[in-house]
């Protein structure tokens, strides 16, 4: 078990953790020249995500997904996209493809798995640090680009590059563990290189389409042993089974996927999503009990579960399935920041949780947070952003929470005594009224947003703006770009009647980032803005 521990980010950025001058930007295709240093990692970085892109493509489920327009390194899924000269047929092309993609070894498919989904796992960690910074500049030269199309409050072109936006990113906060840092991890079930239909893993995807395989991701370095462990026992229980592994190309297989979560607490919670297609009900009991027996009694029972999930997966209704608890605890349990979480298993919780740690740390400084600051807690997830830092502050009022996350939440809440933290439900703007009238005078008023991939709905970007009370805004986003990027600058834009843009905009101040996925181009920004 990973040791975690908190990093300050301000404490960072005194000591100068990382050294972070790179002299050209990531998102060129074209490989530049090599520098005469003898260290040539980064001058080979690009050179083989070029290589990589040009490749083939990959793509977990969905397999039709692709990076959101205006990704920094949204090339690297369409690189490949390029014209097919007409004297190759399709299907001459796929049974080409077909040939030489099947007689590769092992080896060479485990690396182009590790290459697909963990593009920076052959630098070392620093080096990774520094091509996530570029990215992440690119993306403050955007955004400043698109604000001040729209009048929005940014420097001049020609304003000296200490007032630029990109002057405003801090240096990396890295994460406390590099590898195995995964607290959830969801495999596929399909039919491997080797032909073996029972193979857990990760999908590759081939140019053409027409070829999925499923390659065993042992060797990925974000996955924890653990997790790995339960793959092959599902792998075993998959082989023993007396259902046919058939997997119909429009429906998939029986076996969907297979979820693996721990905790630093030493929980492991297991589901499995079950596709029954043409199967009866009792068929889909045997099953069940058979899985049930070989996790609790059988082979399986070496990974020692707390919690054995099954959940149906139907083509209409996936997300209205209910959870089905086969043995074990109904819940997870996790510690951050001395605070006890409750997990359901449809709740999200951050994938890294010492790097959470610190993320949660970095919100709160970052905010100025303290006994006298009212959070309006706009998060995704169960609340445990606002829970983390609500002994510090004088009230948290939480927003918008519903299902399983907003139970975990009001447990966590009772279970720690915080007394002070609290759920609003129904109309945004209707909820602020009341909570601006019932606070002391005194208090400064913070939003909280860290929305998930959808980004925030224009309602709440609007009663945000509208409320003259909120002076600071700390938005947290893993993806600082798409929607996210949408977002920030409808909360940036002059004042726009006809968009129900009110109040002030607010201004950014500070970029805080915070590395939460090693190895791979992804990241957590912490944006601080006030008006």
């Amino acid at each position: 078990m990973q040791m975690k521990s908190g990093v300050s980010f301000v404490g960072n950025i005194k000591r100068g953790i990382i050294g972070l001058s790179v002299r050209a930007p990531l998102v060129s295709c074209v490989p530049d020249q090599p520098e005469t240093s003898g260290r040539n990692t980064m001058a080979n970085q690009r050179a083989f995500l070029f290589r990589m892109a040009l490749f083939s493509k990959v793509r977990p489920l969905p397999w039709g997904a692709s990076q959101p327009k205006g990704s920094p390194w949204a090339f690297l899924g369409t690189a490949c996209e390029g014209n097919i000269p007409d004297v190759v047929t399709e299907k001459q092309r796929e049974k080409t493809i077909w040939k030489e993609e099947s007689s590769q070894n092992l080896d060479f498919w485990r690396k182009r798995l590790a290459d697909q989904m963990l593009p920076l796992w052959r630098l070392n960690y620093e080096e990774q640090l520094k091509v996530k910074f570029e990215s992440l500049k690119k993306n403050l030269e955007t955004l400043e680009t698109r604000l001040r199309k729209i009048g929005a409050g940014v420097p001049e072109p020609s304003a000296a590059e200490s007032k630029r936006l990109c002057s405003l990113l801090h240096p990396f906060i890295p994460s406390p563990v590099i590898d195995g840092y995964r607290n959830k991890s969801s495999f596929c079930i399909n039919r491997g290189p080797d032909g073996n239909s029972e193979t857990v893993g990760y999908y590759l995807k081939s140019w053409g389409g027409s070829n999925i395989f499923c390659v065993q991701p042992s060797h990925l370095k974000d996955i924890p042993e653990k997790h790995n462990q339960i793959a092959q026992c599902f792998e075993l229980f998959l082989q023993q089974s007396k259902l046919s592994s058939y997997i119909d190309s429009q429906k998939g297989g029986l076996w969907h996927e297979l979820i693996v979560r721990t905790t630093f607490l030493g929980h492991t919670m297991v589901i499995i999503i079950f596709n029954p297609q043409e199967l009866s009900q009792e068929e889909f009991c045997v099953q069940k009990e058979e899985i049930k027996e070989f996790f609790s009694t059988g082979p399986g029972s070496v990974c020692d579960l707390t919690s054995l999930y099954v959940k149906e997966r139907t083509p209409r209704h996936q997300e209205l399935t209910p959870f089905q608890l086969l043995a074990g605890e109904p819940y997870l349990f996790e510690e951050i920041l001395g605070l006890k979480f409750r997990i359901s298993p449809g709740a999200f919780f951050q994938l890294n949780t010492s790097a959470a740690e610190v993320l949660y740390r970095t919100v709160g400084e970052l905010g100025r947070v303290d006994s006298n600051t009212v959070i309006l807690d706009f998060s995704h997830g169960t609340g445990a952003t606002g829970l983390s830092l609500a002994r510090q502050t004088s009230k948290v009022f939480r927003m918008g929470l519903v299902g399983e996350a907003l139970e975990d939440a009001k447990w966590t809440a009772a279970f720690n005594g915080i007394t002070n933290w609290e759920f609003c439900p129904g109309n945004v703007n209707e909820i602020m009224s009341q909570i601006l009238e019932s606070q002391e005078d005194g208090c400064s008023f913070m939003a909280l947003v860290d929305p998930s991939q959808c980004g925030l709905s224009n309602r709440v970007v609007q009663d945000i703006r509208n409320c003259k009370a909120i002076q600071t805004l700390v938005f947290v986003s893993c993806r600082p770009y798409g929607k996210s990027m949408e977002n920030i600058i409808e909360l940036c834009r002059p004042p726009d009647p006809e968009r129900n843009l009110l109040g002030e905009p607010f201004v950014l101040r500070q970029a805080v980032p915070v590395d939460m996925f090693p190895h791979s181009l992804q990241c957590e920004l912490v944006f601080l803005f006030t008006r």
